[in-house]
């Protein structure tokens, strides 16, 4: 049984449940917030290992009496109805617990960490997969220029499984942002530019360095091409004509990943 006292909400127009309703289905509702929405235990905990400390825990009233874990997390803990949480969530079948957490304060950028540069990327799967492969990986920071999924929304936060713990984030960044970094910018091209398998061959593949990923559709923009280093492409014998970006960000970002 948590030490707090859970407090029962039954109004669907209650002020805290249409903020939280917001969060959880509105994508950039957190920038006016200054707070996010994190469903399910699993996220919770992955959130809880890295030192995050959620402000409220809310819990449907079917799992309040059983929940083993997340009922001491949080100084504040929230009881609802089961309808009413299936109204707040985003998901089709939803998790029946989750927590709100401050936004973490906008963060200095770190010119000599490895990086990877989001340009204009819009779907929140593909980014939250390429936050994973980063965390993965060894790359710290993740710098997303204007125009990129919004990395705090729900969907990102799903797709990314735990990684937003593990990385230095930086949004609605733009191209003069990007002249402070010391570690050469590597772009990545599906017609120009070394074959990754070459430059890995050659030696030539900067370590540490920030890998550039650009919009599903139009690639990396033209600005950003002229401040890269190195092009890089991927072979792909068997002829298609391109990888999803977050299949080639996971090739890439494995090829160049810090030395453990």
């Amino acid at each position: 049984m948590s030490q707090f006292a859970a407090q029962h909400l039954t109004s669907r127009d209650n002020a805290f449940l249409k903020d939280l309703r917001r969060l959880s289905r509105d994508g950039t509702a957190y920038r006016k917030q200054g707070r996010f929405w994190v469903e399910g235990e699993h996220l919770c905990l992955a959130a809880l290992r890295r030192g995050m400390k959620p402000l409220v825990a809310v819990f449907s009233e079917s799992i309040w009496p059983v929940s083993p874990v997340l009922t001491d997390v949080a100084p504040k803990n929230i009881v609802i109805a089961d309808d009413l949480f299936a109204d707040i969530s985003a998901l089709e079948s939803p998790a029946r617990m989750g927590c709100v957490f401050n936004l973490p304060s906008a963060p200095d950028l770190q010119p000599t960490v490895a990086s990877v540069i989001l340009d204009r990327l819009q779907d929140a799967g593909n980014v939250g997969s390429i936050l994973r492969s980063a965390s993965a990986f060894g790359f710290r920071q993740v710098i997303a220029l204007k125009g990129t999924a919004a990395l705090w929304s729900p969907k990102v936060l799903r797709a990314g499984m735990g990684a937003h713990w593990g990385l230095q984030l930086i949004e609605g960044a733009d191209l003069a942002t990007l002249l402070a970094l010391t570690v050469p910018i590597v772009v990545t091209s599906s017609h120009r530019g070394l074959f990754l398998h070459q430059a890995q061959a050659d030696n030539v593949l900067p370590r540490p360095c920030a890998w550039s990923l650009g919009h599903e559709g139009q690639g990396v923009c033209a600005e950003l091409e002229a401040l890269a280093r190195l092009h890089i492409r991927i072979a792909q014998p068997g002829g298609e004509e391109s990888l999803n970006v977050a299949a080639a960000a996971a090739i890439c970002l494995h090829a160049s990943a810090p030395a453990v």
